[in-house]
């Protein structure tokens, strides 16, 4: 009967060893989690396994051998596989993979970042010394700053700030 099985692959070969399973026509899962990490100034996210060396295995023992598993490129052994192999309950696969989900989730919408402001377009100050004034997005200076146009004491003045102290004027 199928089941889920632990893998202990090769040091950064679980990657490795869920592809050439794959090419077998062999069910793996693979639990990963964001990470955020700078890189050249820009903030990148990559997916990092949850479990290093570590690899689920969907199969049948009676059906695929288990040498054919252990043989497989990236491979080291089946976790627990010496007389009486361990299978791994689905539910607890199923908890992993809703975890995965959640913690996707929560990370992805807050680090996509929005689209660039473009010249002329509305925007309010959201703190700072202007806070509450409007002003007109009028160009980057920068990844982190940027030049607004406002009019203050009747003269349209043009200052640098923060792109973070700023926001999108909502459209009325």
């Amino acid at each position: 009967m199928k089941a889920w099985y632990l893998l202990y692959c090769k040091p950064r070969g679980e990657a490795r060893a869920q592809q050439n399973l794959a090419l077998q026509e062999i069910e793996t899962y693979l639990p990963t989690f964001p990470e955020e990490k700078l890189q050249k100034g820009q903030v990148t996210i990559r997916r990092v396994s949850l479990f290093p060396s570590y690899l689920f295995v969907y199969f049948d023992p009676q059906v695929t051998s288990v040498a054919r598993i252990h043989s497989t490129r990236g491979v080291i052994r089946i976790v627990g596989c010496k007389e009486l192999m361990t299978a791994i309950d689905d539910s607890v696969i199923q908890r992993i993979k809703m975890r995965e989900h959640k913690l996707m989730s929560k990370l992805l919408p807050e680090s996509i970042a929005p689209p660039e402001m473009v010249q002329g377009e509305n925007i309010c100050f959201t703190e700072g010394p202007f806070a509450e004034l409007e002003g007109v997005f009028d160009e980057s200076n920068g990844e982190k700053r940027c030049f607004v146009l406002f009019e203050l004491m009747g003269n349209q003045q043009r200052v640098a700030v923060n792109k973070s102290a700023i926001s999108r004027l909502d459209k009325k």
